[in-house]
């Protein structure tokens, strides 16, 4: 049966008037700012004071937009007779993104969480040259990184809080035993102070 003419544009009238009856959802973007999932893939913060220079971040990228820089410092002795340490200082640290395709991999294997994503993402620029941020800027964008998710109640422990609960009960009852050991000692040495104190005169008058 062929089709009745015009009912392909009343159809589409149709979805229109449907449509101006229900609400807007349009954000009025830059005036109203969107609200991004947590997990949301912005830009990568860096958190300096945890960084090692161990370079597994800037070998592990594909895509080679990490530039590190570092050298080494001589630590003294700790104590005397020791030996002096060498570690590494971090000199630059510094990402392009115009080359990052935000993969998550540098954040993935670094070992002592240096890195981690922001959901900031205002940070375009008319010159490519300029998306090579430095540590100053990623610093910055390392106070934006929203707080981790609370655990789920029936989730596992995680075996770092596990251990170390483990070893803080472990020291606390080696702690609670030394303590009853030095008491149980005080009132022994009391008990006998009495006893070596009676000898002599027991002595005297025999």
């Amino acid at each position: 049966m062929p089709p009745i003419p015009g009912s392909g544009l009343a159809k589409g009238l149709a979805v229109t008037l449907r449509t101006m009856t229900k609400k807007t959802v349009t954000e009025q973007y830059p005036d109203v700012q969107p609200e991004l999932p947590p997990r949301t893939r912005g830009v990568i913060g860096l958190f300096e004071e945890n960084c090692t220079v161990c370079m597994l971040c800037a070998r592990e990228c594909p895509d080679w937009c990490i530039y590190i820089d570092s050298h080494k410092e001589t630590v003294p002795a700790a104590a005397p007779g020791g030996r002096e340490r060498s570690r590494n200082v971090l000199d630059r640290f510094a990402i392009d993104f115009s080359l990052c395709m935000y993969c998550g991999i540098c954040i993935e294997v670094c070992p002592f969480d240096a890195l981690f994503w922001s959901p900031e993402f205002e940070y375009s620029e008319t010159d490519i040259r300029d998306l090579t941020h430095e540590r100053d800027k990623l610093r910055e964008w390392m106070w934006t990184v929203p707080a981790p998710p609370a655990l789920d109640p029936g989730a596992e422990e995680p075996k770092e809080l596990a251990a170390a609960r483990k070893t803080a009960d472990k020291l606390a009852a080696q702690r609670e035993t030394a303590e009853q050991e030095a008491v149980e000692r005080e009132a022994a040495e009391r008990e006998a102070a009495p006893q070596d104190a009676a000898r002599p005169e027991q002595e005297g008058r025999e």
